[in-house]
């Protein structure tokens, strides 16, 4: 643990000391506040059902430029190599890359805590799709971010790199749609693997363990990958 943490520490530095991150911060911020307001003064209605599928777009969009640097940016100075060659596992170091990220993006969400705030003082929310919805969003980050390290392992060009992580988000995002396509079990696969299809009914307020373990699985097989990536090198 206290490799974890010296790690960690070392890319806390790094993403919250990046012009990236307070940019990509500044246009999940005001995006999503446009959002907000424009659905509420029109709709009048107390949710932020509409915030949590932004949140779920904005996402796709912009996390990807957060992780495109996660191994990119080591090897352009040369200190990938000679921290692979140091006494520290490879899961630790995947490990604090992923946190570092995570750690940004909850950061975000948790600004955006101050519409249900707003909610709250101007009219009477159910909190229970709030609260779920908050889950989705977290539960769809940890996803993302995963699969942007599993994508930044793989290419040494940042662009390159941030392009797969949307194209792979898209393709989980729209998998539903080709079930029709394809035959017996496949079809089933592809609905099972939506992206859509398991974030949709927690922030409605349904929550199931499948969607919880459909996140939480995927994402911890992008990160297995990612090590398994630099363990190869």
């Amino acid at each position: 643990m206290k490799t974890l943490a010296v790690l960690l520490r070392k890319e806390l530095l790094a993403t919250f000391g990046s012009p990236i991150a307070y940019t990509v911060a500044a246009v999940f911020l005001l995006v999503l506040g446009y959002t907000f307001s424009l659905t509420l003064f029109a709709t009048k209605v107390a949710n932020l059902i509409y915030i949590f599928h932004q949140m779920y777009v904005l996402t796709i969009l912009l996390v990807p430029a957060l992780t495109m640097r996660a191994f990119a940016e080591e090897r352009r100075h040369d200190t990938l190599e000679l921290l692979l060659t140091a006494p520290v596992g490879e899961v630790w170091i995947v490990l604090a890359k992923f946190l570092a990220v995570f750690a940004l993006v909850v950061g975000m969400y948790l600004a955006a805590v101050v519409y249900a705030v707003v909610l709250d003082a101007h009219g009477s929310p159910d909190w229970g799709p709030i609260a779920s919805g908050y889950l989705a969003v977290v539960c769809h980050a940890a996803l993302i971010v995963a699969i942007g390290l599993l994508m930044s392992s793989l290419t040494e060009n940042q662009v390159v790199a941030a392009a797969l992580t949307m194209g792979t988000a898209l393709m989980l995002w729209f998998a539903d749609s080709v079930s029709y396509l394809l035959p017996p079990p496949l079809d089933v696969l592809a609905i099972n693997l939506s992206l859509i299809g398991h974030f949709r009914p927690m922030v409605t307020g349904s929550v199931f363990v499948s969607d919880i373990c459909y996140f939480v699985t995927l994402a911890l097989l992008a990160l297995f990958l990612s090590t398994r990536r630099l363990v190869e090198r």
